[in-house]
């Protein structure tokens, strides 16, 4: 698998290097020496969380007032959704930007995140299914929600109709009001890194091939 930053500080995206023969296919989707060495933030699963959605459900957009090395790996493990992280961290080079990014069951790639940075997506199709690999468990009140749908983020969801949301997610305030809330959380600069700005797994564990 190859892990590679985005233009967003403390976010990457995972691409898998599927084995294909008759039986279908197999790939590492996550590796604690890869992502460590390569993001620097220390690969620790302390809470694991599905959500199933309908096509044309938008959830989000959340994050989590939480330690900037806290982290969050994405997957979607059954249908395909679009996927949004966005840079919510006061005082970040890239306050306010965004990486859109297509996640399917069918292609395997993942979204890893640090702390600070809010995330969400729209479902393609019905009953998709997406994973979250949590390195800090939920702690009730400290999620900060933004409206999805501010003119001033102007995130692309492509619509083709109304989108179906939580009666939170529709009330979320707009970034100008949820910064001046004081809730959003602050930009800590990344610790310097160990490894490169991508790494590839040299080959798949043998009982897989």
């Amino acid at each position: 698998m190859r892990v590679d930053e985005t233009g967003i500080p403390g976010t990457w995206q995972i691409s898998p290097d599927p084995l294909g023969d008759t039986r279908g296919r197999f790939f590492e989707a996550a590796k604690e020496s890869v992502l460590t060495a390569v993001t620097g933030l220390p690969f620790t699963v302390r809470q694991v969380n599905n959500s199933v959605s309908h096509r044309g459900v938008l959830r989000g957009l959340h994050c989590n007032d939480v330690p900037a090395d806290a982290s969050k790996l994405v997957t979607c493990v059954r249908g395909s959704v679009l996927d949004v992280m966005v840079d919510l961290r006061v005082g970040s080079p890239t306050f306010g930007s965004h990486r859109m990014t297509r996640l399917s069951a069918d292609e395997g790639t993942a979204l890893y995140m640090s702390g600070g940075i809010g995330h969400a997506f729209l479902a393609l199709e019905d009953g998709t299914c997406v994973n979250y690999l949590l390195s800090a468990e939920y702690v009730p009140g400290a999620m900060v929600d933004v409206d999805a749908l501010d003119p001033e983020l102007g995130l692309p969801w492509q619509l083709d109709g109304p989108a179906v949301r939580s009666a939170k997610d529709a009330a979320a305030p707009s970034l100008a009001e949820a910064l001046a809330s004081g809730r959003l959380p602050r930009f800590t600069p990344p610790r310097t890194r160990t490894g490169a700005p991508g790494a590839l797994a040299q080959e798949a564990p043998a009982h897989a091939r």
